[in-house]
């Protein structure tokens, strides 16, 4: 009798590298791609359709991004697993991912030998962090045990400051901002100056770089 194959879902809007994973992944005997997804609100809904037992998800897509979809995804579907892939390899994106849920944690230059072995760990049950990031999840940790402030993670921002974050980044001037928003232009500096102080960024270039990963706005 034949092995039951675990059923995946891909998550991830470049369709070339979408079509790659899926052929690697369906060439295992034990694995079977079973629906796809180009965007957060796809992903939730493939998984609530299909309920499969892993989701490979990226964390920069367009309309609802990778991060707000994993929240979802684990309120709907807790019984399925989530694996990052991923370019981010800093203590923000990691740390945030985890707190929202992620089995695990796999960067895009990772080896097809290492994705295997990332998707058969988690399906296990077990959690899997790439080798090039675990040093960052035990400094963030020994950080937060002596006392060295971590970045706020994209989940701290409130509601305003990720509209003003998100207008800065569309390349609104601070009185368009201030008019938009019924607010002054001092309180838009303010938000700005915030922002870059919370973030630990100093120009609008990163701060407009910062939007685009966290799929605020897209290239």
């Amino acid at each position: 009798m034949p092995e039951e194959k675990h059923r995946l879902v891909i998550a991830e809007d470049h369709t070339i590298l979408r079509e790659g994973l899926k052929a690697l992944l369906s060439s295992r005997p034990d694995l079977e791609v079973v629906g796809e997804a180009v965007d957060g609100r796809e992903a939730v809904r493939a998984v609530q359709e299909l309920s499969p037992d892993l989701l490979l998800l990226d964390l920069s897509m367009p309309r609802s991004n990778g991060l707000e979809a994993l929240k979802e995804i684990k309120r709907v579907s807790p019984q399925t697993k989530v694996l990052v892939l991923t370019v981010h390899k800093t203590e923000d994106y990691v740390f945030t991912a985890l707190q929202a849920g992620a089995d695990g944690y796999i960067l895009k230059d990772s080896s097809s030998a290492e994705l295997t072995l990332a998707v058969r760990s988690v399906l296990r049950g077990e959690r899997y962090l790439a080798p090039a990031i675990a040093s960052t999840v035990v400094s963030g940790y020994l950080n937060s045990k002596d006392g060295t402030p971590i970045r706020p993670s994209f989940d701290d921002l409130s509601s305003r400051e990720r509209e003003v974050l998100k207008l800065i980044a569309e390349g609104y001037r601070t009185k368009e901002i201030a008019e938009y928003l019924c607010i002054s232009p001092k309180t838009v500096e303010k938000h700005r100056a915030n922002l870059m102080d919370r973030l630990n960024l100093r120009t609008v270039s990163a701060l407009t770089t910062y939007a685009i990963e966290k799929g605020l706005v897209t290239k």
